[in-house]
């Protein structure tokens, strides 16, 4: 394939050196070493040769590769391995969805000291245009975003391969917008979230609020209706939603696949969208949601048919004192953390799904809990061309 040149823009470090991917691993590098010295080079494959630059910590540069594989790929995208998006373009996507379920095996033995040998599905996805959400940074008249690492801003000139239709049209719509005075100077960055139909705003560390008139110049909804094939959910400024347009169904149906029983407990709840489908099913369902915003929304989106509780995780389980016949978490990227697993521990569900974001702190998890043996794990692939692992564990009391 001759050689490659990629040059990702950070600063520079120090020694020129030639080295041998030996494989992919957590985060989105090709691991490599060096002397016995494990250093970690960007926008590399397994098997690949590679120049890449050095310094004293384990993160390298990569300079040119100098041996490619046989199944590297020409990147769709003009700003990759520069706008710190995307990890994987230089792949195809059956490869980089093989390796992220060995890469989450690899986490689960060396983080977790779990030696699962059972299979692991993966339900891939549309491997671009599947993003309903993005944050862009402004610099003058221009939108773009951060190199990987770095504080350095890359312009985006046209569309993200990686976001929906409708969310590049409001990139189009929000860079003619940057030239009109009406545009607030002071906004550095901003959050657009679409549902193919409207566009939501969300200013990002602003230090002023944004005015009424600035929302509806750019004709932003102030909240929207996600349609799902289990209702619509409301989302507001503020409230997490799935970021993948295409896999949000499979995301629902696999976690509470098969899940029956009298009473449910949904941890990290968010705008309800897996505790609506549980209503369907179980008897009674408590939400459990700290985040305002989010608690407002599955309020309204269950409708009274969930029992909602404003609260952090960790408080309402410490006043729990049934155990309920299911439980499903989703928490953020930190995972459940020792006390919430302690609480588990304490009220010993029959059975618990947990549909993680991090392999890392989901290995740390799972070796926390006593009593439960793994029955399934799928990884379902919410975010293609990144190093991102979305990952659904099925537990039954062993």
């Amino acid at each position: 394939m001759g050689r490659t040149s990629i040059v990702n823009e950070v600063t520079p470090l120090k020694a020129d050196q030639e080295v041998t991917i030996e494989r992919w691993v957590y985060g989105g590098a090709g691991l490599a070493r060096i002397d016995g010295r494990v250093v970690f080079v960007p926008f590399t494959l397994p098997g690949e040769r590679a120049r890449a630059e050095v310094g004293e910590g384990v993160n390298a540069r990569l300079i040119e590769i100098t041996e490619a594989a046989p199944e590297r790929i020409e990147p769709p995208c003009a700003l990759f391995a520069r706008c710190g998006g995307c990890n994987y373009q230089h792949a195809p996507y059956e490869f980089q969805l093989t390796r992220k379920v060995e890469i989450l095996r690899e986490q689960l033995r060396r983080v977790g000291k779990i030696e699962y040998t059972g299979a692991i599905e993966a339900i891939g996805s549309p491997a671009y245009g599947y993003r309903n959400r993005v944050q862009v940074h402004i610099q003058g008249e221009k939108l773009g975003f951060l190199a990987a690492r770095s504080h350095d801003f890359v312009a985006l000139e046209g569309d993200c391969p990686v976001s929906s239709p409708r969310l590049n049209q409001a990139l189009a719509s929000m860079r003619e917008r940057l030239g009109d005075a009406r545009f607030p100077r002071f906004l550095r960055s901003i959050e657009l979230f679409a549902n193919e139909s409207e566009v939501q705003i969300n200013a990002i560390d602003s230090d002023r609020p944004l005015r009424k008139d600035f929302f509806e110049w750019c004709e932003s909804a102030a909240a929207i209706e996600y349609p799902t094939d289990f209702g619509n959910f409301r989302v507001s400024p503020r409230s997490f939603f799935q970021v993948n347009r295409f896999l949000i169904g499979n995301l629902v149906e696999t976690a509470i696949a098969d899940a029956t029983g009298q009473t449910a407990l949904d941890l990290y709840a968010g705008v309800g969208l897996f505790s609506l489908p549980l209503s369907k099913t179980f008897g009674s369902v408590t939400a459990v949601e700290a985040g305002s915003s989010a608690a407002r929304d599955l309020e309204h989106n269950t409708a009274g048919a969930v029992r909602t509780e404003h609260s952090r995780v960790e408080d309402y389980l410490a006043r729990a004192n049934s155990t309920p016949d299911f439980v499903l978490a989703d928490p953020p990227r930190a995972g459940l953390g020792k006390e919430v697993v302690a609480h588990l521990n304490r009220l010993a569900p029959p059975r618990l799904t947990i549909v993680s974001c991090d392999p890392a702190t989901l290995a740390r998890d799972l070796a926390l809990l006593s009593g439960y043996a793994i029955e399934r794990v799928t990884v379902v692939d919410l975010f293609p061309q990144t190093y991102h692992i979305e990952t659904i564990v099925h537990l039954g009391r062993s």
